[in-house]
């Protein structure tokens, strides 16, 4: 309150200028995590575990998460902070972007405006293009990927399981649904993109600039169920830029390092048998908790 009892009035909830934040920029960075591994985190040493791994980038969560989910102790993200050197992300709830404004300030690299976590606002989206920080979002299909770079989202993540079950099923369904409508882009005549990016409800210059280049115009990665390496190399073999990992990847297991790092070298050389064998030798233990069904399950989802 102002001098004399005045009510000081703020007309809106910008807090950075978007004329001083491009699009342009903010992409430019999501690039830089190019054919690279994602690493969940929630704890310095896992945090650490990952670097030296050779994860790109880390995304922080809370490590035991009660009730509704929120974005991470800022207290959290600035102990990892201190003791790695790759870039951080954090996840904010969709549509919270006072949650986004305080990640920001917290000086992490990347921001996730992630459906994992509770809603907070079920019709809206934050307005990424009022941020400095590069977005991530997620999507099932390619009108929700446009939509959101609409928005100002510089990366794109498909999304499949959220459980951490270790089921890739609904993420490969997912990516190559994406995949797949971007191929029938590419062939339809240019006369046809306007019906069509009415169909998938997506801004007809995305959709264009889609079609002309042939892929999204953004990073694109895959997330959900990837525990393995044949798992990351299978979402990079489908067309994706990278993926992220979830923290189940340390739950159960001896050597996490050693799990991590076979991840990230199976994403680095995903089209080389030869690594691809090397890494996925002696897995069977490790992977023993991430099995998302007896074989019952599996029977009955196919048995039809």
């Amino acid at each position: 309150m102002a001098e004399g009892g005045a009510v000081t009035l703020y007309n809106n909830t910008i807090i950075t200028d978007p004329k001083q934040n491009p699009i342009s920029i903010k992409v430019g960075l999501a690039q830089m995590l190019r054919g690279g591994a994602i690493l969940e985190v929630s704890t310095p040493n896992q945090a650490k575990i990952a670097e030296e791994a050779g994860a790109c980038c880390l995304v922080i969560t809370e490590p035991n998460p009660r009730g509704i989910s929120r974005m991470p102790d800022p207290a959290l993200i600035k102990q990892i902070k201190r003791v790695v050197s790759i870039p951080i992300m954090a996840r904010s709830r969709v549509g919270h972007f006072v949650e986004a404004q305080i990640l920001e300030r917290v000086g992490v690299d990347y921001i996730d405006e992630s459906e994992a976590l509770a809603l907070a606002d079920e019709e809206n989206f934050i307005n990424k293009h009022n941020f400095r920080c590069p977005f991530v979002c997620g999507c099932k299909n390619l009108g929700e990927a446009l939509r959101r770079v609409r928005e100002g989202a510089a990366m794109i993540r498909t999304q499949g399981d959220l459980l951490g079950t270790g089921n890739i099923a609904e993420t490969v369904k997912n990516v190559r649904s994406v995949m797949g409508e971007i191929r029938i882009l590419n062939n339809m005549d240019e006369d046809e993109v306007f019906a069509f990016s009415k169909k998938i409800a997506a801004p007809y210059d995305l959709v264009a600039q889609t079609k002309q280049m042939g892929r999204l115009p953004v990073v694109h990665f895959a997330a959900g169920g990837i525990v393995t390496p044949a798992d990351a190399a299978l979402m990079m073999q489908l067309g994706c830029d990278g993926v992220f990992v979830g923290s189940e990847v340390f739950d159960n297991c001896s050597d996490p390092y050693k799990r991590v790092r076979r991840i990230v070298e199976a994403v680095r050389h995903y089209n080389d048998p030869h690594v691809l064998v090397e890494n996925s030798c002696g897995l069977e233990e490790e992977m023993a908790g991430l099995n998302v069904s007896d074989s019952e399950d599996r029977i009955e989802q196919f048995g039809d």
